[in-house]
């Protein structure tokens, strides 16, 4: 049998009309009602009708959250992962598929994340593609306020800080491409402490079970099933960094073969082919991919 990773997408692979093929299905028909009770809004309205809220951190992640779990369950229903892992709120879909809570206290928790991930400005996220690794390493250490925020490969990271700090960054390394991302703070970085700290209040008030398979976190990609490991983890998410080139590298190490990205786009999966080549890639999409 082959070994099989599960990933999950963030924010920035959600996409126009995503899901609207579940509404058919009525497993998804009752999830989706039990996310608007929870939400105060419709996923679907949103996912087919509004770009530019779908586009909104308070919106997106609650979106991608339904939507990639919905998938994952119609997945879940023909065979089960060997490793599960997340890129950023994708974690909270992985940790739903490894049983450590249940659907309904996984959208609350997104919820109140994108809530506080959404009410914090001033600070700066570029994306850089193509650098000197060294050179950037250098330039972080030297330059208060900015941090690596998302390890995505060797030719793809994003840095994370005050404007200050990711403008100077961004002058000292060269790159092919240097962009900076619309969001609205800097995530992934010490600047999140204030908004981390009131998540843990959160996270503290829900009770984590041991995971069912391995999930490997954004902040140590090392397997893991304890609960209050994977809490533990979680809770260092908002201000630590997306160790994602670094997950990569742990699937063949720990004998998977195969990964299947499931959700909106393929960002995942091309960035773990750039580390991993060997690896077999599969995306799915929508209800119709899962065969």
């Amino acid at each position: 049998m082959t070994k099989t990773a599960w990933v999950f997408p963030g924010q920035g692979s959600q996409a126009q009309g995503m899901g609207i093929d579940l509404l058919e299905l009525p497993a998804a028909q009752e999830k989706f009602a039990q996310a608007e009770e929870i939400l105060g809004w419709s996923v679907t309205d949103i996912c087919q009708n509004d770009p530019d809220k779908l586009a909104q951190t308070l919106y997106t992640q609650p979106c991608l959250y339904v939507v990639e779990s919905i998938l994952s369950d119609l997945l879940k229903a023909k065979y089960q992962p060997d490793i599960v892992a997340g890129h950023s709120l994708g974690e909270y879909i992985a940790l739903y598929v490894a049983g450590v809570y249940d659907w309904s206290a996984g959208l609350r928790l997104v919820k109140r994340r994108a809530e506080l991930m959404s009410s914090v400005a001033g600070g700066m996220m570029a994306a850089l593609i193509q650098f000197d690794r060294e050179q950037l390493e250098a330039a972080l250490a030297a330059t208060p306020n900015v941090v690596l925020a998302n390890d995505n490969s060797a030719l793809q990271v994003v840095i994370s800080g005050t404007p200050a700090g990711v403008e100077a960054v961004m002058s000292q390394v060269k790159t092919k491409r240097a962009l900076p991302l619309n969001v609205s703070g800097a995530f992934h970085s010490p600047l999140m402490a204030a908004p981390a700290s009131e998540f843990q209040d959160v996270l503290n008030s829900v009770d984590f079970l041991d995971a069912e398979v391995p999930v490997l976190s954004n902040v140590d990609p090392s397997p893991a099933t304890e609960a209050g490991i994977l809490k533990q983890r979680l809770i260092q998410q908002m201000t630590g960094g997306v160790r994602w080139r670094e997950i990569s590298l742990a699937l063949p190490e720990n004998g998977i073969e195969k990964v299947v990205e499931i959700g909106p786009g393929n960002v995942l999966t091309g960035l773990i082919k750039r580390t991993c080549p060997s690896l077999q890639l599969e995306n799915i999409h929508t209800a119709s991919e899962v065969v």
